[in-house]
């Protein structure tokens, strides 16, 4: 673990008054010592009034040009440790963009629409079986009446010799012709049914038209990852900018200090009016604001890292990473980064795999408009079998196999409206993919313009800082010899913290803007992974 803490050079951010950001430039690596903390009186034999450190007494006489007195020495602020430091293990860009992709919550509702698109991929997939029914039997029949058919008398003759029949061995025999009636009847059944025609008209449409849909949901799980992932990037980089712009109010609170002790003095030695050391004092007063507003602004900014890459409460987050280097440049034009974005980005893929689709639907809808052809085959087994007579109290097995042919005219009008509407949500779906087109053609300009202003910044604040910084020099040494005045101080201190954040917001948005970039180009997607 390494702490550093910045020197009064490079450092910028956006907005001072509401959040301010980052510190960077030419660190001095030195021992952090705890100094006096706000409102810290002067040292001893130093004039102050009550409650105004460095104020001479009310209604006291400013003492004539060049009489000596004791000077009065301005207390350090010390920079928050626990916001400076730095580890080599620590949190990078990178390792914040990939946990919030895996952990993001939007990604994981996406992840579910694709589960459920593989489900009905495997259903569609299942129509390309056979049907196969079975079917197990038993009916109780109601009493009737057994219906006869007459009685016959049939003459028998014992006689075995072949020859003429001895009428002495012949003897008449009753016979009733009816049928047996079996109240409880039994009954196994098999059958299978292939639909021949519907393979061709509908369940390959059906299937295909999975297949599609599930590419799609695979689109959009690799968009929502890729999104969190760099939001949860854009977010690392807020919350260094954060951190650090309580390093800038912390420095621009020693400024105001310093001129505040400074107005103390060249009031004792009569070079300054009480109206300057009150000045100094409202600077000292707001600046000790703008510092508690920035520690604010760290704490929720390390709040929205934390819900980007959903972290236990209790883990520490430190940075691993720092704004000193320089971003690589981005080589390439605005065509052909748009040219890359349109074929790399998944929502355009994800648009042309839902139309085609939707273009397989109507095409199974429109199937009803013809007739379906089907083979079938069914085993019985059964007691009593029906096509056994006479019927007998016993298991019998039969089968049968045949093809029929149906066609059901009423359902050409609800077949052709279904498929209109799945063409016009194709339709629908090419009319929003131009629209995305169009939005990404804007956000590839806008990411690459971003990266170029950004670049320009850093370098045009660079030589912001440096004449901000000698010109509060300047004013400052003016000032203690009482040659300049103190509101020509006070705009040089407001100058140097205006380039201190002007520095540092450049060197965080040239990485933020080279993040929405790759973004834009879809770089980012290169590297998801869908379960």
């Amino acid at each position: 673990m390494r702490t550093f803490i910045r020197s009064t050079l490079p450092i910028s951010t956006a907005v001072f008054g509401g959040m301010m950001f980052l510190a960077t430039g030419a660190w001095a690596q030195q021992p952090t010592r705890p100094g006096p903390q706000p409102g810290t009186p002067p040292p001893a034999g130093a004039q102050a009034a009550p409650g105004r450190p460095g104020a001479a007494p009310a209604g006291a006489q400013a003492p004539k040009p060049g009489a000596a007195a004791p000077a009065v020495t301005a207390p350090t602020e010390r920079i928050p440790t626990e916001l400076t430091e730095f580890s080599e293990s620590g949190l990078t860009s990178e390792q914040v963009g990939q946990r919030a992709a895996t952990t993001s919550f939007q990604a994981k509702a996406q992840q579910e629409a694709l589960n459920s698109a593989q489900a009905k991929v495997d259903a569609a997939w299942a129509g390309f079986l056979p049907k196969i029914t079975g079917t197990a039997r038993y009916t109780r029949l109601s009493t009737i009446t057994p219906q006869s058919f007459g009685s016959f008398t049939v003459v028998g003759t014992s006689q075995t010799a072949p020859g003429p029949v001895d009428p002495n061995t012949t003897s008449p025999v009753p016979f009733n012709f009816s049928f047996p009636i079996f109240l409880n009847q039994y009954a196994l059944q098999g059958g299978i049914t292939i639909p021949i025609s519907d393979y061709f008209l509908s369940i390959n449409q059906r299937y295909t038209a999975a297949t599609h849909a599930e590419t799609a949901a695979r689109f959009d799980v690799a968009t929502a990852r890729a999104k969190s992932g760099a939001d949860g990037r854009v977010a690392f980089y807020n919350w260094l900018r954060a951190r650090n712009q309580v390093v800038v109010a912390v420095l621009a609170l020693q400024d105001q200090r310093n001129h505040l002790t400074d107005a103390t003095n060249q009031f004792t030695v009569g070079n300054a009016s009480r109206a300057d050391v009150l000045r100094a004092e409202t600077n000292v007063a707001a600046a000790e604001l703008t510092v508690e507003q920035a520690k604010n602004a760290s704490d929720l900014n390390e709040k929205q890292v934390r819900i980007a890459i959903h972290a236990k409460e209790d883990e520490r987050l430190v940075p691993g990473e720092g704004l000193d280097a320089s971003p690589a440049p981005m080589q390439g034009n605005v065509k052909a980064f748009t040219e890359e974005a349109l074929a790399s980005r998944f929502e355009v893929k994800s648009a042309d795999a839902n139309a085609e689709s939707a273009r397989r639907q109507a095409k199974a809808q429109r199937a009803g408009n013809y007739p379906s052809l089907s083979a079938f085959g069914n085993v019985y087994y059964q007691n009593p079998n029906q096509r056994i007579v006479p019927a007998t109290d016993q298991w019998r097995a039969t089968w049968d196999l045949g093809a029929q042919l149906t066609w059901t005219p009423t359902d050409i009008p609800a077949a052709g409206a279904n498929a209109s509407s799945f063409e016009a949500q194709a339709a629908q779906i090419e009319a929003n993919k131009q629209v995305t087109r169009d939005g990404i053609e804007v956000e590839v300009m806008q990411a690459y313009q971003q990266v170029k202003e950004a670049d320009f910044s850093t370098e045009s604040t660079k030589r912001q800082l440096a004449s901000a910084t000698e010109a509060y020099r300047v004013a400052r040494e003016l000032f203690n010899a009482g040659r300049g005045t103190s509101t020509t101080l006070t705009d040089s201190e407001t100058e140097l913290t205006r380039a201190r954040l002007a520095e540092l917001n450049a060197r965080v948005d040239a990485r933020i803007a080279r993040v929405r970039l790759e973004h834009a180009l879809g770089r980012d997607t290169k590297n998801v992974k869908i379960q």
